[in-house]
């Protein structure tokens, strides 16, 4: 009898042991994770508790320099053939002798100096007086009010105003408030705080028809990078938080406020897309959309197999599998750079065998957990999609269109997370939307080598700038 009651107890403690060390080594995880190792960003590495991430590898011989690199692009003061005035220099006083410097001889230019600025600014109030003409016919004529003008008798702010509220609101997430102190010490004439909110919506409504045009060519577009980050909106600390979406290309962006489920996805324009690439993490809701082929971001799964070679710190194949996919995505954009439109069989035979080795071997190391429906490890998932799902892996190297990574979406996404941090949340849903309505409208134009301001101009103008057509 005691011999039974003490081996029920020895099992109860058992299963308490392993129950407990499930959950610290869930807990041990947690901590671990960083920007090396997940998607979490590098402004929480520095967090109480956190694992700083690995030191990544120098690259070359470990001695380069910081700031603007060999080939890269810079910028400068250059010299100007044709200012746009000209100033004369002479010398004021009397010389040495007693004689006045004015009477002088002008002997020429011995030194030029030129000096970029902008005048200062300083709104001005014009007020049109609109005529009536009567024509010999007896027919009186009146002239139409300036655009964005008010009704008669009244006073509105001119387009430039307007448009460098939007500026400061859309591109530099400036609170309205700070905004209308802006626009005062730059300008002399503070707006109200109601007119610098109130040009969110004005703007949006402006950029609609751009904003259709985008969506329109997102679609039709053949490789598509689409992310998803969470964001705060809605008033009060207990509001769901929602989820800001974006498809985009090197030219293109457009955004959708809703949530991460399925529901917002067939809301987007991913039920549109017809034999598109879609370049993304590996979130389960696009693997759902129906008629698009896939490109499982590299960065994502490098950051994986980071995580990977710390949880297995004695196995050879994290490091293995890593180093051969960035030698294959420098092989394909060596590739792209020559102006090819697939990586050379030649030039990635090597590392693919390397890839494919490490993965076999990782597999035969890393078990899976038995039972059909028993939670694998995240290493025996990661090494189950190399394997299984190597074509949406490497498919950048078969046409070189494609990027290995969904940078270009994470990079259209973080202005939202610079907003979060500056404004804790945004209060208003149809704000938000209306938003990234006018930022996916300036991101479009940025990309297209239109100056911002002019875009913000033209469209509250009545003539939106539009993405041309492709060929």
């Amino acid at each position: 009898m005691l011999i039974e009651i003490l081996e029920k107890r020895n099992a109860e403690l058992t299963a308490q042991v392993t129950d407990l060390s499930d959950r610290l080594a869930r807990l041990e995880r947690a901590v671990s994770r960083n920007s090396g190792n997940s998607g979490m960003p590098p402004s929480a590495d520095d967090l109480p508790g956190k694992t700083p991430p690995v030191p990544k590898p120098k690259r070359g011989d470990g001695k380069r320099r910081q700031g603007k690199q060999r080939g890269a692009p810079g910028a400068h003061l250059a010299w100007s053939e044709n200012p746009d005035n000209t100033e004369p220099l002479f010398p004021e006083g009397a010389c040495g002798c007693g004689r006045d410097l004015a009477d002088a001889e002008d002997l020429g230019v011995t030194a030029s100096h030129q000096v970029i600025d902008t005048p200062a600014v300083t709104a001005t109030v014009t007020q049109y007086d609109g005529h009536a003409v009567a024509c010999a016919c007896g027919k009186v004529h009146v002239p139409a009010p300036p655009a964005g003008a008010g009704e008669a008798g009244t006073v509105t702010y001119g387009p430039n105003v307007q448009a460098w509220v939007v500026f400061l609101l859309v591109m530099h997430h400036v609170p309205v408030e700070r905004c209308a102190d802006v626009i005062g010490a730059l300008t002399g004439i503070r707006p109200s705080d109601g007119f610098v909110h109130s040009m969110i919506a004005r703007a949006a409504k402006a950029v609609r028809g751009a904003g259709m045009l985008i969506r329109a060519l997102v679609i039709t577009a053949s490789v598509l990078c689409a992310d998803e980050t969470p964001l705060r909106v809605g008033p009060g600390p207990k509001t769901r938080k929602k989820y800001l979406l974006v498809a985009c290309t090197s030219l293109l962006t457009y955004y959708f406020l809703g949530g991460r489920s399925m529901k917002t996805f067939d809301a987007f324009v991913f039920p549109d897309l017809s034999a598109a690439v879609l370049v993304h993490d590996r979130y389960q809701n696009y693997d759902a959309i129906p008629g698009v082929l896939h490109q499982l971001c590299t960065q994502h799964l490098l950051r994986d197999l980071e995580d990977a070679a710390q949880s297995y710190p004695d196995a050879i194949w994290p490091g293995q599998a890593a180093d051969a996919l960035r030698a294959l995505i420098h092989a394909a954009n060596t590739a792209r750079d020559k102006g090819l439109a697939a990586a050379p069989d030649d030039a990635i035979a090597a590392d693919l065998v390397l890839f494919r080795n490490a993965v076999r071997v990782g597999l035969s190391e890393v078990r899976r957990v038995p039972g059909a429906k028993s939670k694998q490890k995240p290493g025996r998932m990661l090494l189950e999609c190399l394997q299984g799902r190597e074509n949406d892996v490497l498919r950048f190297l078969t046409d070189l269109r494609i990027p290995p990574t969904s940078n270009q979406a994470e990079r259209d996404l973080r202005p939202s997370k610079t907003q979060q941090k500056i404004s804790g949340r945004l209060r208003s849903e149809t704000a938000t939307r209306n938003r990234y309505a006018i930022r996916g409208y300036l991101d479009t134009a940025r990309k297209h080598g239109e100056p911002v301001i002019t875009a913000i101009r033209s469209a509250l103008a009545g003539n939106p700038w539009m993405p041309p057509l492709p060929a």
